[in-house]
C-alpha cells in the first residue's frame, strides 16, 4: 500500500514538473516574442549594432496633423507664409520584424550646427534632426553627413499627390484612396513598399511609410508597416495644409483655430521623443 502511494506522489511530482516546464516554455515564447518585436534579432549579439539591418522605413509626416495641436513656431507659425504638408520625419533602420535605435558607433553621435540647418526645409525641428540620428541615424552605420544625404534623397524621390500638396479644406478620405493616390504619382511605387499610418481621436492621418533597401531602392516592407496595424480605419481625417479661417482683421489665421478646423491632438513624435 505504502508502495502504491508512493508511485501516486512521485507521479504527481512528475506531472506537476512537466506542467510547469510547459508553461514556462510559453512563457519565454511570448517574452521572446515580445522582445522581437522591438528588437527583431533577439540576444544573439546582433541586437543594436551598426549597420546590421535589413532595410529601411522612410517617415513622412502629414504636418497639419502635428501642428494641429503644437506651438512649433519654425514648423506651424512661420512668419514667411509657408505651411508644410508631408515633412520627412525620418529615416529607420528595420528588421523584418523590430528594428534597432540608439546603436554605439565609434565617436560621439553629434550632428553638426551647419548640417542640421541644411536639413530645416524638409524636417523642420532642430531638435528631430539630432533625436533621429542619435536613435536611429547610428544605426544606418552611416556618418551624419551620409545618413542625412541618403534622407535627403529618398525623401525627394518621391512625388507627393497632388491633392496633398496645399489642400484648403480639411477632407476624409480612405486609406485605399490615398495609397491608389501615391502610387499614380509614383508609378514604381507597389502596394508592398509602403504603409499609411492613421490614429487616435479622428482616425488623423499621421504618417506614411515607405521601404527601402540599403542602397536606396523601393523594396518590400517587413512587419513592421503592417497596414492593418498601421491604420485598419475605413476613412480617415486629413487636415489641411492651409485654413481658410480669417483673423480679426480679415487675414488668413496663421494656426487652425476656427471652428471648422482641425482641434485634433497629432503628435508627430511618441511620448518619449516628445520630452527631448
Amino acid at each position: 500500500m505504502l508502495f502504491m502511494v508512493l508511485q501516486r506522489i512521485l507521479a504527481a511530482v512528475l506531472m506537476f514538473a512537466a506542467t510547469a516546464t510547459i508553461a514556462n516554455a510559453q512563457y519565454q515564447d511570448r517574452y521572446g516574442q515580445q522582445r522581437e518585436s522591438r528588437f527583431g534579432r533577439g540576444d544573439d549579439g546582433q541586437r543594436n549594432v551598426a549597420g546590421q539591418f535589413d532595410y529601411y522605413a522612410l517617415v513622412l509626416s502629414w504636418s497639419p496633423t502635428y501642428c494641429a495641436e503644437s506651438d512649433d513656431d519654425l514648423q506651424c507659425n512661420r512668419r514667411d507664409g509657408r505651411r508644410f504638408n508631408f515633412v520627412l520625419h525620418g529615416l529607420w533602420p528595420q528588421y523584418d520584424r523590430g528594428w534597432p535605435q540608439d546603436c554605439r558607433t565609434p565617436r560621439r553621435p553629434f550632428v553638426p550646427q551647419p548640417l542640421i540647418d541644411s536639413m530645416l526645409d524638409i524636417m523642420p525641428s532642430p531638435r528631430l534632426v539630432i533625436h533621429e540620428y542619435r536613435k536611429h541615424g547610428t544605426c544606418s552605420g552611416l556618418s551624419p553627413d551620409a545618413y542625412f544625404n541618403l534622407a535627403r534623397r529618398l525623401f525627394r524621390s518621391i512625388r507627393i499627390p497632388q491633392d496633398y500638396l496645399n489642400p484648403f479644406e480639411q477632407q476624409t478620405v480612405s486609406p485605399r484612396d490615398l495609397a491608389s493616390e501615391l502610387m499614380r504619382a509614383n508609378p514604381s511605387l507597389k502596394p508592398e513598399n509602403f504603409a499609411i499610418v492613421c490614429g487616435g481621436q479622428g482616425n488623423r492621418l499621421k504618417e506614411v511609410r515607405i521601404c527601402f533597401s540599403k542602397a536606396g531602392q523601393l523594396q518590400a516592407c517587413g512587419s513592421n508597416e503592417d497596414q492593418r496595424r498601421m491604420c485598419s480605419a475605413a476613412r480617415m481625417f486629413v487636415p489641411p495644409v492651409r485654413s481658410t479661417a480669417r483673423d480679426d482683421n480679415g487675414a488668413p489665421a496663421s494656426r487652425f483655430d476656427s471652428p471648422r478646423a482641425n482641434p485634433l491632438p497629432a503628435p508627430r513624435m511618441d511620448t518619449y521623443e516628445r520630452r527631448l
